[in-house]
């Protein structure tokens, strides 16, 4: 392999990438949501290993809406663009 190409990371979150830190206001923004708008850590990280799991993901993205799957998991208001029902137990 070509050490000038990079890696695509297909199944990876963010957080799980070589190159977390360009991602650093991302992460600062989820941390910071405000309480009503932000989904307990414990079904965060439920909703992450769903979408750690799912074929649409691609670097940390959701290939079907384009969403970093870190944000989008976060927040309340929104569900699951490859599955609407997947996320629904959690809202």
């Amino acid at each position: 392999m070509n050490n000038s190409m990079q890696r695509v990371c297909k199944k990876c979150l963010l957080r799980d990438m070589a190159e977390q830190a360009q991602y650093t206001n991302l992460f600062s923004y989820v941390k910071n949501l405000p309480p009503d708008d932000k989904v307990p850590d414990d079904i965060y990280e439920e909703r992450l290993a769903l979408c750690k799991n799912c074929d649409k993901l691609l670097s940390g993205t959701c290939i079907l809406c384009g969403c970093y799957v870190e944000l989008r998991a976060a927040m309340r208001v929104k569900s699951c663009p490859a599955v609407p029902a997947r996320w629904e137990r959690y809202n």
